[in-house]
């Protein structure tokens, strides 16, 4: 092979296969795939756009399943509600999801942008089935492209353009369903503009970026905005299982009916060149256009059967699998990213389970003596902290357990509002005759609708002087009865 034919072959290691060299965009007409794994893809696509559409209809206790109000800190994730005091478990959620998809792409490559990313669901099991319907396979596609404008190409520019906008507006109002509930969207909906101006605005906005994704930038956003894909390239290496074209089996690439010729079975048909929705050549290898959505998979498996050839020239194998026959997923990367989500795993299960509705705190104030209340009683500060991670209200209220003391709230009612903090001061006041030690102990009852919620463990601190005293009257009552037994004796 000389060097130019050398340098033909390797062209696409400087270049992607959307743009020219002089910088123009190459639209891809990507020929409608089909296979067993369109089929599972479809099927999963299914399942995940239902749940996308349908989860802002779902309730649990009168609250929406899942609500992400950042803007106003509420969230609600299956039900359980979270606030800005949970936020350290939302950090380590968003680790353990990082973590996870760095795992699979170390083990798997990127399977994640081919079966379960957002952009690769909405292009291809969306947008671009109905722009199958619409302006027929991708042969059809390029012939309407290049003719002029008539009537045919208006109305089916026109049609396809107005669903993908109206899609557009759906999606963009679920994904408001999900910030501020679908009851506000509704009741959104059904109020003049003029209410609701700002949100509007926005909403056609988040709307026209949607639909200019997908009707024009399409694959660019896999290409040059995402950055998962550069990342693939640091974390596969020759272990990791990505679609890839077994070039042991397929080269030299050819055919020729004389039975002596040396050529490997790929037929160099093109056809998962034609059905790539990124427009690469798989037979160059692992590259960061390829999303791991498998139509090439499928293409190449029915050539396969029509040449009578066995399938799996392009399948899912590491680098490993196709040179040496050695499939590895137990390497130390893996083994280490697995150990790292386990151990997260348990952490965040455990937060969760040890999670409580509220948050309560009682404190004898720092730095307060007691203070002399009357002249029978004295009494102690006490600070009064409850934090409620739910979206009701919850009235707190305080007893004390086994004394003859009482509480007096200062100042401050005793009503947590969702999502609210109460931070209010007490009095704890009990007889002076009553102090038997300095530090006496003594537990706080906390009710919230005549239920017991905790019960919080505190001392209550007397005088010197009152301690004193009736230890001295303790002792002597003690030496009185002592004094008495002996006499009846």
């Amino acid at each position: 092979m000389n060097n130019s034919e050398n340098s033909d072959k390797e062209s696409f290691r400087d270049s992607i296969a959307t743009v020219t060299q002089k910088g123009d965009r190459i639209w891809i007409f990507p020929k409608k795939p089909s296979g067993k794994f369109y089929n599972a893809r479809t099927i999963l696509s299914v399942v995940l756009l239902v749940l996308l559409y349908g989860l802002p209809f779902v309730k649990v206790n009168g609250n929406p399943l899942i609500l992400l109000n950042i803007l106003e800190r509420k969230l609600i994730l299956f039900g359980v509600p979270f606030g800005p005091h949970d936020f350290h478990l939302f950090v380590i959620a968003m680790i353990l999801i990082i973590i996870s998809i760095f795992l699979f792409t170390v083990v798997y490559g990127r399977i994640f942008c081919g079966w379960i990313c957002p952009q690769t669901i909405f292009m291809e099991m969306v947008y671009r089935r109905i722009e199958y319907w619409i302006e027929g396979d991708a042969n059809k596609q390029k012939a309407l492209a290049k003719k002029d404008w008539n009537g045919e190409k208006i109305f089916k520019k026109g049609l396809k353009h107005a669903i993908f906008f109206i899609i557009a507006i759906i999606t963009a109002n679920t994904f408001l369903a999900y910030i501020i509930g679908k009851d506000q969207v509704f009741n959104i909906m059904q109020s003049p503009v003029s209410d609701h101006l700002t949100g509007f605005i926005a909403m056609i906005i988040f709307s026209g970026v949607f639909y200019f994704v997908f009707a024009f930038f399409r694959e660019q956003a896999c290409l040059m905005v995402c950055p998962y894909g550069r990342l693939q390239g640091v974390m596969l290496d020759e272990n990791s299982v990505v679609i890839s074209y077994d070039h042991v089996r397929g080269e030299p690439r050819g055919v020729s009916k004389d039975k002596t010729a040396n050529l490997g079975d790929c037929v160099d048909c093109k056809a998962c060149v034609n059905v790539c929705p990124t427009g690469i050549d798989i037979r160059n290898g692992t590259q960061l256009e390829c999303v791991n959505c498998t139509a090439c998979i499928d293409a190449c498996d029915s050539i396969m059967d029509k040449v009578k050839k066995p399938r799996g020239l392009i399948r899912f194998a590491s680098l490993n699998e196709i040179e040496k026959g050695v499939r590895s997923l137990l390497t130390p990367r893996s083994i280490g990213y697995t150990v790292v989500l386990v151990i997260l795993f348990t952490i965040l299960g455990f937060m969760l389970s040890a999670r409580d509705d509220f948050e309560l705190s009682i404190l004898r104030t720092p730095g307060m003596m007691y203070q002399q209340y009357d002249s029978l009683h004295i009494s102690n500060l006490y600070d009064f902290v409850l934090t409620n991670k739910t979206f009701k209200e919850i009235p707190a209220v305080l007893e004390l357990e086994d004394s003859h003391g009482s509480i007096k709230i200062v100042g401050s009612d005793m009503i947590a509002k969702p999502q609210g903090i109460i931070e209010a001061k007490f009095l704890v006041v009990i007889k002076e005759s009553e102090i038997t030690q300095l530090n006496t102990p003594i537990t706080i009852v906390v009710k919230s609708d005549n239920k017991v919620i905790d019960r919080i463990k505190s001392s209550f601190l007397g005088k010197i002087e009152t301690f004193r005293k009736n230890k001295h009257n303790k002792e002597e009552h003690e030496e009185k009865e002592k004094h008495e037994e002996k006499e009846e004796h």
